[in-house]
């Protein structure tokens, strides 16, 4: 061989180092933050009670998706489902007693594939559900590098923390306190914002990036938090539900009889019937307002993490990923927590933040901060407004491909119809090119697709959640842009299946004239219809696909006024 033609050899395999070590240098590092029980009760999804300034701060540089739903409105499936981006019915994981490795499949989750590409993966907090659903390890040492960190001070929150006008402690649902007082001086939020920090300081200046995940334990109950933040909702501007009732045509099987919340003990001093209740209003407009008090406490924590940033100077290589695994309801449709179909226990917010694709990525001056910290407590109010939206549906699933494409990795193939053997693949949707074009209007063909599984046709006491050997009855769930329709089919816990001609019951909700979804104009003559068409369909049509037609066959026959992006 020619010197020339090795010169020329060498020079390309060096060429092609260094094309290879450019590209890790452009890998962003990703920080993921997610909080528990959150719905879209933010500032910047329209919610004019809410302070929550620095995550709005941070959407005012973001992409958000205005319509986001989880697959599951509950901790362990929705956490795997996102994770995973499978489905509840892939992972088979529909309770807090599975473990998706075991129970379906040796799925890659979104932080095992960052590990696998040279990211050192983190994980503070509540990222998978702990216990049986992440195999006591939080999938150590699938997912992260290190062993994920819990709060010390998490040992208390469901103990007798919570001081009562009988001045003695109970496990309460209402649990504002003096943070000097409890067991440390701490909470747990405080306790893994001061972790986070700590490990975003020792990765500021490693030549690996980094995949650092960061779970809030809050707003999901007890409210124990610090009672400095009750005093931003005085209780006489707090209001109801504006739907506190139970829906007349509610099917009694889709409704939740929040059993969690009824075994608080200043819950339960108020003898509440049981399954439907009511609170009384007294005690619905106290929730109402330590609900909100711990989402500006949470909004602190993550204004804390994104501070951090900037002072790191990691704010312009660093992408931030703010969501929740589900919402919870606030009194609407006579609900409280989360176990549901309805909007206000599925719909989550949905924040990217990408240095140089949502905002710029070099600062005007060393001194201009990306993410001054915002303390709600002493600043006065602050408004920011949202460049970048996307209305259309959008899923939890859609994450781990949007992310991992969006870091500078490659996202997930899209799984088959049968994916059980399928290690990696994605039941969602890259979601990366809503961010180079404007959305135009209103898509059709989007739809989000959740399910909740109940163990008979009327409210039991663990309706909420019951264990998958309980489950009879599986609510599967389409939101379109102009309907929820809901279907309660029969479920076999043993075999994973469910009959698409055992039809329970139903839910539809026009939208357009019925956003709450109070009305439920299924009926009893569509019920026969559905049957029959189920049935009918082919045995290769996926659920949703026959769903989906169901759902276009009702519309049909329904007139509706329909609004425009």
């Amino acid at each position: 061989m020619s010197i020339c033609i090795r010169i020329w050899l060498l020079l390309l395999v060096l060429h092609t180092l260094a094309v290879s070590v450019a590209a890790r240098r452009e890998r962003r590092n990703v920080l993921f933050i997610m909080a528990d029980d959150l719905r879209t009760s933010l500032g910047c999804y329209g919610d004019s009670l809410v302070k929550s300034p620095n995550i709005d701060q941070m959407a005012s540089k973001s992409q958000v998706f205005l319509n986001a739903y989880a697959q599951q409105a509950v901790c362990a499936p929705s956490r795997t489902s996102m994770l995973t981006s499978r489905r509840p019915d892939t992972t088979r994981v529909y309770d807090f007693n599975s473990y998706w490795r075991v129970q379906s499949g040796n799925y890659t989750t979104m932080p095992q594939h960052f590990k696998s590409r040279g990211y050192i993966t983190m994980s503070v907090g509540k990222i998978f559900h702990p216990g049986i659903a992440s195999n006591h390890t939080d999938d150590y040492p699938y997912s992260w590098s290190i062993p994920a960190y819990h709060p010390a001070s998490f040992i208390f929150e469901k103990q007798k923390m919570c001081k009562g006008d009988d001045g003695e402690l109970h496990a309460n649902l209402l649990c504002a306190v003096n943070v000097t007082e409890q067991p440390g001086g701490t909470l747990p939020d405080l306790e893994s914002t001061d972790e986070a920090v700590r490990l975003l300081k020792s990765q500021a200046n490693h030549d690996a990036p980094f995949f650092l995940a960061v779970g809030f334990h809050k707003p999901h109950i007890p409210f124990r938090i610090p009672q400095e933040y009750l005093s931003l909702y005085p209780i006489d501007q707090m209001t109801l539900a504006p739907d506190p009732s139970v829906p007349e045509l509610l099917p009694p099987v889709a409704y939740n009889p929040w059993a969690d919340v009824r075994r608080r003990d200043d819950v339960q001093k108020l003898n509440i019937s049981f399954p439907y209740g009511p609170i009384p209003k007294d005690f619905q407009l106290r929730i109402r307002q330590h609900y909100y008090a711990a989402v500006s406490y949470m909004d602190a924590q993550v204004g804390r993490l994104l501070s951090t940033l900037d002072e790191l100077e990691l704010a312009d290589s660093t992408m931030v990923v703010f969501t929740s695994d589900h919402g919870w309801s606030l009194g609407e449709h006579g609900e409280w927590a989360k176990y549901s179909n309805y909007d206000v226990a599925t719909r989550v917010p949905l924040i990217f933040y990408v240095p140089g694709v949502t905002a710029r990525r070099q600062r005007l001056s060393p001194v201009e901060s990306t993410f001054p910290f915002i303390d709600v407590l002493t600043q006065s109010e602050l408004s920011f407004k949202n460049d970048r939206v996307i209305r259309n549906m959008v899923e939890l699933v859609d994450v781990f491909p949007t992310v991992s494409y969006l870091a500078g990795l490659r996202a997930p193939q899209p799984c088959p119809d049968i994916s059980f053997q399928e290690q990696l693949c994605t039941d969602g949707d890259n979601l990366a090119y809503t961010f180079r074009h404007r959305e135009r209007g209103e898509d059709e063909e989007d739809i989000a697709f959740s399910q909740y599984p109940r163990p008979a046709d009327t409210p039991q006491v663990n309706s909420d959640l019951p264990d998958l050997k309980d489950i009879k009855v599986m609510g599967y769930s389409l939101r379109s842009w102009d309907y929820r329709y809901t279907l309660w089919l029969g479920f076999n816990p043993k075999t994973f299946q469910v009959n698409v001609s055992d039809v329970h019951a139903g839910e539809l909700y026009m939208l357009a004239g019925d956003p709450g979804q109070d009305q439920n104009i299924y009926s009893d003559s569509d019920h026969g219809v559905m049957t029959t068409k189920m049935a009918s369909l082919p045995p290769t049509a996926s659920l949703q696909m026959r769903m989906r037609l169901q759902l276009l066959y009702l519309s049909a026959g329904r007139k509706t006024s329909r609004r425009k992006v």
